[in-house]
């Protein structure tokens, strides 16, 4: 009944992490589709060549999130596995 629970639960996680990731995406892909001219501080970071630094700030904080997650995962599986015993 237990483990039942847990893989329900844990699914149904997944499934409202995919849908996040997903509703992101589109609003990302939304957002950039809206504005037909680029607003002055993008001008700026590219003249500057920072939209590279932007970019990459952005990236880490991604993976570190990812990464954050992936090991949250381990750690619960490993829980639900002791449970389990």
């Amino acid at each position: 009944m237990l483990s039942c629970n847990l893989n329900k639960m844990k699914t149904s996680y997944f499934q409202r992490l995919a849908g996040f990731f997903l509703l992101m995406l589109l609003s990302a892909t939304t957002a950039l589709a809206q504005s037909a001219e680029a607003p002055e501080m993008a001008d700026a970071l590219r003249a500057n060549g920072k939209i590279y630094v932007v970019a990459a700030v952005v990236g880490l904080i991604v993976a570190g999130l990812l990464l954050y997650l992936i090991t949250l995962d381990r750690k619960v599986s490993k829980l639900e596995r002791e449970i389990n015993k």
